[in-house]
Parts: structure tokens; C-alpha cells; sequence
């Protein structure tokens, strides 16, 4: 999904599926810990509906302003139910990660390479 889109903005969209299928209109969007950047998107299903959590990437926001999420609407439906307006624990993240069959490998955390940006002050050149 594009980065620079507001999260705030999302919240009372339409949702629909890969083949066109409303799910819902997003109710929250959860920003990932580390980044900031919007991870997930509570989607309510119906008027007496619950919220299904929905990835935002690989989602896409449309030109008409709704959310397309490239998952069937059943696996949709059929997400873990954490309820609204708390926290996703990491936990809860790796379900929904593997409900939607996601790779969740994490970046590499080798450190980066040591570099030379010079001599160092108060040193001799060789």
C-alpha cells in the first residue's frame, strides 16, 4: 500500500476483496510499533457484523478511494477476532500474519558493516 497516505484518512472507506466483493467499511487502522507506518486495518463486516483485521500491504488504495484487499472475502470473515480499540500484541500479529499466509520473515539485524569516514581527530597521518 502506498506509504504516504494519512491513516486517518482510511477510516470510513469501503472495503472490498479481489473480486470486487464489499467486505466493509475500515473502522481503525493499526500503525506498526517500530515504524509508524499502518500495518493493519479493522474492516466492519456488517451492520451487526464484528471487525475483521485485514492487512494494508499487499492492499491498495483505489483511485475511487476504496480499499481493495487481495484476499478472498470468506478468509476475510474468517480472521482472528481481537476486538477493536486495543493494542496487537505481537501474537496476535503472527495469527493474522499466518491466516493470511504472509511472510513474516524479519529484516536481517546483522549489524551493518564498519566503514572508514577518515582519521580520526588528534591522530597522525600515516
Amino acid at each position: 500500500m502506498q506509504t504516504d497516505i494519512d491513516p486517518r484518512n482510511l477510516i470510513g472507506r469501503k472495503a472490498f476483496d479481489r473480486n470486487g466483493a464489499k467486505i466493509g467499511t475500515i473502522d481503525e487502522v493499526y500503525l506498526d510499533d517500530a515504524t509508524g507506518t499502518p500495518e493493519w486495518a479493522a474492516v466492519r463486516t456488517g451492520l451487526f457484523g464484528r471487525d475483521a483485521f485485514v492487512p494494508l500491504e499487499p492492499s491498495e488504495l483505489v483511485d475511487d478511494g476504496t480499499l481493495r484487499i487481495p484476499f478472498d472475502r470468506s478468509l476475510i470473515k474468517d480472521a482472528p477476532d481481537f476486538g477493536v480499540g486495543r493494542h496487537l500484541s505481537p501474537e496476535q500479529e503472527l495469527q493474522l500474519y499466518h491466516h493470511y499466509g504472509l511472510d513474516i520473515t524479519p529484516p536481517s539485524s546483522a549489524p551493518p558493516p564498519d566503514q572508514s569516514f577518515g582519521r580520526i581527530a588528534g591522530q597522525d597521518s600515516p
